[in-house]
């Protein structure tokens, strides 16, 4: 991984810049040590605030934060877990896509129409078969108004159902293999 710095408005001491070039590099545990990815970090200083700016680039990332404080030493903390918790965040979504990617599921949900006191089944949508996490799903489910999400959870690798509860509270459903 390239790391370029670039500090503005003051000097930085060797110190300052090995501290921030070893926090930095700690993060290539989670992407590993390929040349093509590329961090550009930029520190500088505004009268007492102290603010960090990182742009992590290369092998479908494209991260950006940026932090500030009064020490400088703190804000390169704070945006060095910042960048991590983000490309771990990433790895791990990565990696979950990969092992599902075998799952094959076509789920459907129906309504039920009376006709001449018959009840007929209509089938009205598909859901897809991207795993999402729990709170990705709560998310989605609290954005339309489905009273029941069926989706594949990403932590378990098997079909869930997350309904809507009369007070407002969700349940799930998950069959136990």
């Amino acid at each position: 991984m390239n790391i370029e710095f670039t500090f503005k408005n003051f000097e930085p001491s060797e110190h300052l810049k090995k501290y921030a070039r070893r926090r930095f590099e700690k993060i290539g545990r989670f992407i590993g040590k390929s040349p093509a990815l590329h961090m550009q970090v930029m520190l500088s200083v505004d009268k007492y605030n102290h603010k960090a700016e990182v742009q992590l680039t290369g092998e479908g990332l494209n991260i950006n934060a940026t932090e500030q404080s009064k020490d400088m030493y703190a804000t390169i903390d704070m945006i060095s877990d910042k960048i991590s918790s983000q490309v771990r965040r990433s790895s791990d979504k990565l990696h979950s896509r990969h092992k599902s990617r075998d799952v094959n599921v076509d789920i459907y949900s129906y309504d039920l129409l009376e006709a001449d006191g018959l009840q007929v089944v209509n089938g009205t949508e598909n859901f897809s078969k991207k795993p999402l996490h729990m709170d990705e799903a709560i998310m989605q489910l609290q954005q339309t108004e489905n009273e029941v999400l069926v989706f594949i959870n990403a932590d378990l690798e098997r079909v869930n159902v997350l309904y809507r509860k009369s007070n407002g509270d969700f349940g799930i459903i998950d069959p136990i293999v």
